[in-house]
């Protein structure tokens, strides 16, 4: 489950933001100072943080700075075009005017979380894959994938532990207006075994397709 920190120190607009994202699925830390908010950042890890700018103790845009590799998302009323330029310069993910709809946030919160989850480095077997760079090592060696390998990769990677069928592989690793055969994921899913030794990794699955198995 994903973690939220909400900073907003309007406790009515705090609670329905914690109540419609509880809704959805997170788990949520509310503060409603920025000092209290520094104090859970040191005690707890968290997916996102959600910031209000006009807080009664510290400005937004000064906390942040503390927020080191933790995405953020301002939530404010200060709608000018110098703050939110302001807001994304000092390293915030997204900027939503209030008032808001929480569809709306939590939409934005999930773009933020999909961002965050190419970015990451993963240890599958004996290799390191870095989504982001788009490399593979293998025991510390570089191991020379196609483009389309790597996007073939890239979303087992995604889905570890879940069946995915050919035609969900082909959409995501090949793109919707693909026209080829889906025998070629079969190839595909071969070289991948044989390149990378992950016969016992990359399972198939009867009737359905392909599966990623990681402890």
């Amino acid at each position: 489950m994903k973690k939220i920190l909400i900073v907003e120190d309007e406790k009515r607009i705090n609670n329905l933001i914690k109540e419609g994202l509880t809704a959805a699925g997170f788990e949520c830390c509310q503060a409603f100072f920025g000092f209290q908010a520094l104090k859970f950042v040191q005690e707890n890890e968290f997916d996102v943080i959600l910031l209000d700018v006009q807080l009664p103790d510290i400005n937004g845009f000064k906390l942040i700075e503390s927020f080191d590799e933790i995405p953020v998302l301002f939530l404010t009323a200060r709608d000018s075009i110098e703050d939110r330029v302001t807001g994304l310069e000092l390293g915030a993910e997204d900027y939503l005017i209030k008032p808001f709809a929480l569809e709306e946030l939590i939409a934005r919160i999930n773009v933020i979380l999909r961002r965050k989850k190419t970015q990451e480095i993963f240890k599958v077997a004996k290799l390191t894959v870095n989504l982001e760079q788009r490399t593979v090592l293998f025991e510390g060696n570089v191991i020379d994938l196609t483009p389309q390998e790597i996007a073939l990769l890239a979303v087992f990677i995604l889905n570890q532990n879940i069946a995915l069928t050919r035609e969900q592989l082909i959409t995501q690793a090949w793109g919707i207006d693909y026209e080829g055969d889906d025998r070629t994921v079969d190839v595909h899913v071969q070289r991948l075994r044989k390149k990378l030794e992950l016969e016992h990794h990359i399972n198939t699955v009867f009737k359905v397709g392909y599966r990623l198995d990681v402890d």
